[in-house]
């Protein structure tokens, strides 16, 4: 039987730089072995210290985010002021379950990150466009909901542009079907013609990532 998914909480951090919308970064502490750690947004599973206080609707989510930011970068975000745009649930084939709610919220161009140094070793702040081009030739690595979440942002000038975009309307949830392909995987969103029998030649709708070696892509429509 699959393991229940674990709640959990993410937040999406934007500012507008000099050139455009940024988003924040944060790169995790290499392995054991030395392999480099993702690149992530701030978040992490939801503490019972977080239930405190109340655990109307998505509260005790809100505090997660929260206390998460505060944690990994050092950032002093308002509950009352995260905007969710989507929520992730892992698959069921894999031993390690999350079921995470992913919040929007802004910050000043001036506002600076500390990262923990235990957990998060360094940051970054890039435009969405160079967050992919940077995954792509592998100077960083992002998964799956991180770099879906980015190629959201495409195209969007600022972080009220952002905020006025994703925020509206229902919650995209996101079930993976992840379905082998030659060299890599296509995973199935909701939405997606091929979800329920998980094929991917199935012809119609669109809502798949496609994760092979000729480089990531993000279908949708």
């Amino acid at each position: 039987m699959a393991p229940e998914p674990l709640p959990s909480a993410t937040v999406v951090v934007l500012r507008d730089g000099a050139a455009g919308l940024e988003v924040l970064l944060l790169d995790r502490v290499p392995s054991a072995e030395g392999k480099p750690g993702p690149s992530v947004f701030p978040g992490g599973r939801v503490d019972p210290a977080d239930r405190e206080g109340g655990a109307d609707g998505d509260a005790p989510l809100r505090r997660a985010a929260v206390r998460e930011a505060r944690e990994e970068a050092g950032l002093e975000l308002a509950a009352e002021a995260l905007l969710p745009i989507s929520r992730w649930i892992t698959p069921e084939l894999s031993p390690r379950r999350f079921d995470t709610w992913f919040y929007l919220a802004a910050v000043a161009r001036e506002t600076s990150v500390r990262v923990d140094g235990s957990e998060i070793a360094h940051h970054r702040w890039l435009a969405p466009d160079a967050a992919l081009a940077a995954h792509h030739a592998h100077r960083l690595r992002l998964a799956p909901p991180t770099f879906v979440t980015v190629s959201w942002l495409l195209g969007l000038e600022s972080a009220d542009r952002a905020r006025e975009r994703l925020a509206p309307g229902p919650l995209v949830v996101f079930r993976p079907h992840v379905c082998p392909v030659e060299g890599g995987a296509c995973m199935l969103y909701p939405g997606d013609a091929g979800y329920e029998t998980n094929d991917p030649g199935a012809p119609g709708a669109r809502h798949r990532l496609w994760a092979v070696p000729s480089g990531w892509r993000y279908e949708r429509g």
